[in-house]
């Protein structure tokens, strides 16, 4: 079974569980044999993206490993402000998050926003050591099994992913 969790875009950064108002911190309680949830939410267009984006996912991976929590808030924190610095509103988070059969945790993660006017690089170049910015897609390379950009003048798409595979049971027999 798949949940789908939307938002209110009167409220940008409230999240809602199913579309009934429930909110999305009971998302996956008592559900049992889930095979992945995904949270879509709007992100405010302001420096406030990142933060209503790290709590959104928070909120998306309840439950997971720490390292897992730790690595997905600092990539998403990292596109919600290259979204906000480099694009146009509307920003918008989607966190999907999928346990394969063979076992394991699939996490993605994408920021899109309402397209930038300069072309996506191919590649992330590192900074020089003295700037305030400009690492942000080096730390997504970093963390992230996989990643792509696609940037346009109608809309720009940044997503990742991050899997950990199922660790084998050291209960004893």
């Amino acid at each position: 079974m798949r949940h789908r969790t939307s938002t209110s875009r009167s409220h940008p950064g409230s999240v809602l569980e199913r579309d009934v108002g429930q909110p999305a911190s009971v998302a996956g309680q008592g559900d049992v044999g889930v095979a992945g949830t995904t949270l879509i939410t709007d992100l405010p267009y302001g420096p406030k993206a990142a933060e209503v984006a790290r709590e959104a996912v928070a909120v998306a991976l309840h439950g997971t490993e720490a390292d897992l929590l730790d690595d997905a808030r600092l990539i998403t924190s990292e596109l919600a402000t290259n979204a906000f610095a480099s694009g146009s509103p509307p920003l918008v988070l989607c966190v999907d998050r999928t346990a394969p059969t063979t076992g394991g945790l699939e996490v993605e993660i994408t920021v899109t926003d309402g397209g930038c006017s300069h072309p996506a690089l191919s590649s992330p170049s590192a900074p020089e050591e003295e700037a305030e910015s400009g690492r942000g897609l080096v730390i997504v390379e970093a963390l992230a099994d996989a990643w792509s950009l696609t940037t346009g003048t109608h809309g720009t798409r940044a997503w990742c992913r991050l899997t950990r595979n199922a660790r084998p049971s050291t209960a004893s027999t």
